[in-house]
């Protein structure tokens, strides 16, 4: 008789709470195998058979798996070579640099790279790409107030460095440079009044991550809220959570944009563990650990830094037990 019993077979099942946007985002996160074999007779007479084995996910999952890794390497290399070898200048406008680069679109119907050749000129920064001929993002240098460079690592593994722009209005954009130490310093040189702040990140003696552990995430599910464990990471200024039955980290959150870390004496998972809040823009994101005054040390330390000490970081909050919901946002 075997030690082990193999998986129970998946069986269909009807959820009508179940909708679409619940049915695409597991298929994009997770994605889903489907193994088909289908048998088409007539008059019980089999004449066609059909047999399908095909993989369905997002493409940042595809990549994160390993596959359709060369379609993506060659519609790169095909982006950059149709890139627009000319920028639409306004009379009496002067083209200063051009490389292949592209913007970041939080905008859409999903978040993705749309990729172009990055302009600046001597009144303005634009994306822009040929095919269709579209400006997929521009500001005037005079609209400029700081600009940072910034290292992340991309959904195929490698590390990127990216030009971060900040608006005097308070907006903000990410753009992708094919030189981004050259693009950055060029703007720097054409606006003189561009603050250019330190790169995000606040990063450990030896290189690694700042704090890295085991941590719960109180997540918000259908409604209702329950603590998941994980493994949590602050590093180069980006604090992520990522469950490891998860494909992609379910909290991703930059250190500018923590407005306040605080301790509290909600419930926590476990005897032994305690909880603290991450205050920002989009809500709140509560977190618990064995080490939580570690973490929140950790985090309000990135946090001020990155915010140049503007950030409210006070010791402790006890009885705060109002919890707003979670923020949760793809890597």
């Amino acid at each position: 008789m075997p030690d082990t019993v193999g998986p129970a077979p998946m069986k269909p099942t009807r959820d009508p709470r179940v909708t679409l946007d619940d049915l695409l985002e597991v298929v994009l996160n997770k994605g889903a195998v489907l193994h088909l074999d289908l048998i088409i007779a007539v008059a019980d007479i089999p004449l066609i058979g059909v047999n399908i084995r095909a993989a369905i996910a997002g493409m940042e999952t595809m990549l994160e798996y390993g596959m359709l890794r060369q379609w993506d390497a060659d519609t790169r290399a095909w982006a950059e070579r149709s890139a627009s070898a000319k920028a639409e200048l306004a009379p009496g406008e002067t083209l200063v640099a051009r490389m292949f680069g592209g913007h970041y679109d939080e905008g859409a119907l999903y978040d993705a790279w749309r990729p172009g050749t990055l302009f600046l000129t001597d009144r303005r920064v634009l994306v822009q790409r040929r095919e269709p001929r579209e400006v997929l993002w521009e500001a005037e240098l005079t609209d400029i107030r700081s600009t940072h460079l910034r290292t992340e690592t991309s959904v195929g593994g490698e590390e990127r460095t990216r030009v971060c722009v900040e608006l005097a209005d308070g907006r903000s954009a990410v753009l992708s440079a094919a030189e981004p130490e050259t693009f950055h310093e060029k703007v720097r040189q054409q606006a003189p009044h561009v603050r250019s702040r330190a790169p995000q990140g606040v990063a450990s003696a030896g290189g690694g991550p700042a704090q890295e552990g085991y941590l719960w995430y109180h997540e918000p599910r259908r409604g209702e809220y329950l603590w998941r464990g994980g493994q949590g990471k602050l590093e180069s200024g980006v604090f992520t959570w990522k469950s490891p039955l998860d494909a992609r980290p379910a909290v991703s959150l930059a250190a500018r944009e923590v407005l306040d870390v605080r301790m509290t004496s909600g419930s926590s998972p476990g005897v032994h563990t305690r909880a603290f809040v991450l205050r920002t823009p989009d809500g709140e994101v509560v977190l618990a650990a064995e080490d939580a005054q570690v973490w929140a040390g950790h985090l309000r330390t990135g946090a001020a830094a990155d915010a140049g000490a503007g950030t409210r970081c006070d010791d402790d909050h006890e009885g705060d037990e109002r919890w707003h919901s979670p923020l949760t946002r793809r890597a």
